[in-house]
């Protein structure tokens, strides 16, 4: 089992998106994404996404919000990803360039015109809907077979 954080940065209805085309032999390749990634050995998930954001982007977090919770279970190396999503509009810094791809400020109206996981495009609707979620995709190489949500 892997844990996970997943931060969208947003502001002036716009989405902070990284467009994933550097790592090598990366699941992401291609997709754009939120900023995030593994929670470490002794972090909390908030802890792990301000530190990711920091180093993906240089941009600081002063405060964030969970707003859902996901399972995927088998998505990469035959491994469970429990991944905890959030979202700041609170946060300073100036941007640097990203050693996994492109940063870019994405208009909100048009995030679903970009290369995203499947699971994503919900994400964008249920975080907009301002509703906690706890989410469950099941993807089979890189296809969502299914979904399942609750809203709290």
């Amino acid at each position: 089992m892997k844990l996970s954080s997943l931060c969208y940065l947003r502001k002036d209805n716009q989405t902070l998106m990284l467009h994933r085309t550097k790592k090598h032999r990366d699941i992401h390749a291609g997709k754009w994404v939120g900023l995030g990634g593994k929670v470490e050995k002794g972090e909390s998930p908030e802890e792990a996404a301000i530190r990711e954001v920091k180093e993906e982007s240089n941009l600081q977090i002063h405060s964030l919000r969970l707003v859902g919770i996901l399972t995927e279970p088998d998505f990469k190396d035959n491994e469970d990803w429990y991944v905890f999503v959030f979202v700041s509009d609170d946060f300073s810094g100036d941007l640097h360039e990203c050693n996994e791809g492109e940063l870019k400020w994405v208009n909100n109206s048009e995030l679903d015109s970009l290369s995203l996981w499947d699971g994503d495009r919900l994400l964008f609707k249920w975080i907009d809907e301002g509703k906690f979620f706890t989410a469950k995709f099941i993807y089979k190489d890189g296809v969502l077979l299914k979904s399942s949500v609750l809203f709290h």
